[in-house]
């Protein structure tokens, strides 16, 4: 019983997916190899990023940054990013959740800059703002900004309009109402909002970074790939989605856990507990 929900659990799906990656990853490199040698070069083995990314976490690189002072680098850049982010896209999205003028006004202008990859903007900034902290802050600013205008501004638009009408029934104060009804209902929209604005901004700083940078965790990629050492790009680009992993779990679900505490459990988690208890029933009764 115990194996069974180990086995169905999540854990063990969380163990099981970079078990079958690495799998997947070292059978690639087999049969490549095998038919084309010379990708030896090419396709690094995970041994060889590993002993890569050892001597780099401890210190033995020839990068002229270390990984430590790399991603704090890289780190300040997001962080500033993603506050200004938030804030702009917030008031905007507020404006556009409360007003149908001014959402005519921000919608089309909104998708166009949604629709833009990170590369164009990459690029743009480098251009515009040449090597140093600012064109890779604005990057972030600009992948970021359209996705939480818009979770913002759908979250305005899904808080039950039953809570308002009650609160003016019962005269409450404007400025309570924002406090206890709408803040409330948009704190599920915002924490979503905060994650992609996380995942995006951290995509194109790297990428702006590649382009427009002289130090950086992307600058730090490129430099491995013009000494032509696949495994330092390897080695970073999975070091940039561990630690992107456990950026999601340390703060996003933690800071979530502790605001919606009081959320009854979702529909799928509510069937799921149905049917182990009726599988449970089940064994007890041929045992």
């Amino acid at each position: 019983m115990r194996a069974r929900r180990f086995l169905t659990g999540p854990l063990s799906g969380r163990l099981a997916f970079p078990l079958v990656c690495l799998a997947v990853w070292l059978l690639t490199v087999e049969l490549v190899t095998a038919v084309w040698p010379f990708a030896v070069d090419v396709l690094p083995t995970p041994l060889q990023v590993g002993e890569f990314m050892w001597n780099e976490l401890t210190g033995e690189t020839l990068a002229p940054h270390n990984v430590y002072e790399t991603f704090w680098i890289s780190l300040q850049r997001l962080g500033i990013g993603m506050l200004i982010a938030m804030v702009i896209g917030s008031v905007i999205g507020l404006g556009m959740g409360l007003s149908t003028s001014v959402n005519a006004f921000f919608n089309d202008w909104v998708v166009a800059i949604l629709a833009m990859p990170n590369l164009a903007w990459a690029l743009f900034c480098s251009l515009a703002f040449g090597f140093g902290d600012i064109g890779p802050i604005v990057t972030v600013v600009l992948t970021a900004v359209p996705y939480v205008i818009i979770n913002v501004r759908e979250g305005v638009r899904n808080t039950p309009s039953e809570l308002y009408d009650m609160a003016d029934a019962f005269g409450v104060p404007r400025e309570r109402t924002i406090r206890h009804v709408l803040i409330p209902s948009l704190m599920p929209f915002l924490f979503a909002a905060g994650r992609y604005a996380f995942a995006l901004g951290w995509k194109g700083l790297v990428v702006a970074e590649v382009f427009g940078g002289q130090d950086g965790a992307g600058w730090t990629i490129k430099f491995w790939y013009d000494a032509h050492r696949a495994y330092g790009v390897v080695g970073y680009a999975l070091l940039f989605v561990i630690f992107a992993l456990i950026f999601e779990k340390l703060l996003f679900d933690k800071l979530s856990d502790r605001f919606f505490r009081w959320r009854p459990a979702t529909s799928g988690e509510v069937v799921e507990e149905q049917f182990t208890a009726a599988d449970t029933v089940e064994e007890s009764r041929r045992g």
